[in-house]
């Protein structure tokens, strides 16, 4: 359908006002002819009239009214044919999506922060170090304080390497009544939190702007018993055990990072499992060397295989 141009509406309100328009004088306008609003003066051909508006009106409306007709009749066909099937099948679910994916990092914590408020027994969380700066790790320990009046019992699961952040300890030390838990061991997996045994959070992404809210109670139940795997081979944030040199003049981060060094792992690689900056890490390569008379760092996973020190993990 061709619109109206603006020369062919002030042309054709000329023709209806006159009753007719000279053929030349409509050339500008095509579109008078295309919509069929003149026609032929049968006594001078180089004369137009002008249709009636009423009967232009009519002329592209027809069109339109069969078209709807059409319409409506597959409509009600349509209806009818999918009818008999309407009563087999489901009634809508209105329960919450088993998966939902968090986009925004103000998205997921407002999806954490309804978890958290709505929460009546338990938390479960594990934190890896080398993932928060101090201020996100002071702003998540801060959640768990109105849980924790409460009466939600929280354990958290930290690296080793949180027993050199003074802020943690500080904050935590608050929490001696056995209401709140925190644990340490040398490695981790991805962030996780898990409210209630019934919603879980896990990141999707390193920049942490996209995550996974999980309600599904499978998921959950296997994400509950990673977590009790590894918390159950964890040290209290308290003791010193860790960071205590052992008989063999090793810490135990020292014989963590021994033991990924056999395995092949270069020095950024084992820093991020552990939870710490790669200047920390060479520096514990460092005295891994010089404990085991290392000159290279080939020979050093040589010394450290043949040592027995890493019998103590058997």
């Amino acid at each position: 359908m061709t619109a109206l141009c603006e020369e062919g509406s002030r042309l054709y309100a000329d023709a209806l006002r006159t009753g007719r328009i000279a053929r030349v004088d409509v050339e500008p306008a095509p579109c008078l002819l295309e919509l069929a609003l003149l026609y032929p003066d049968a006594d001078d051909a180089n004369w137009l009239r002008p249709v009636p508006p009423s009967v232009a009106l009519a002329q592209r409306l027809n069109p339109l009214e069969r078209e709807i007709t059409e319409r409506r009749r597959l409509s009600v066909e349509l209806a009818e044919a999918f009818e008999p099937f309407m009563t087999l099948s489901a009634p809508p679910t209105t329960s919450t999506p088993s998966i939902t994916l968090l986009e925004g990092l103000d998205h997921i914590n407002a999806a954490l922060d309804l978890a958290a408020s709505q929460c009546q027994n338990e938390v479960l969380s594990i934190q890896p170090s080398h993932r928060h700066p101090e201020g996100r790790l002071i702003e998540a320990l801060e959640r768990d304080k109105p849980l924790i009046e409460r009466g939600v019992r929280i354990r958290t699961l930290y690296q080793h390497t949180a027993r050199y952040s003074p802020e943690r300890l500080a904050w935590v030390d608050q929490f001696a009544d056995g209401k709140a838990e925190y644990r340490t061991i040398d490695e981790l997996v991805e962030r996780l939190i898990i409210c209630d045994e019934t919603v879980a959070f896990i990141p999707i992404r390193d920049d942490r702007q996209v995550a996974l809210e999980i309600r599904h109670a499978g998921l959950v139940r296997y994400l509950i018993k990673v977590f009790e795997f590894m918390w159950n081979r964890a040290v209290p944030l308290s003791a010193g055990a860790p960071y205590e040199t052992a008989p063999d003049g090793l810490t135990d981060i020292q014989h963590s990072i021994a033991k990924l060094l056999v395995e092949g792992h270069v020095d950024e690689a084992i820093a991020r499992r552990l939870g710490m900056n790669v200047r920390t890490c060479r520096a514990h390569i460092a005295k891994l060397a010089t404990a085991l008379g290392s000159g290279s760092r080939a020979q050093l996973g040589y010394l450290i295989a043949q040592s027995g020190i890493l019998d103590r993990d058997e």
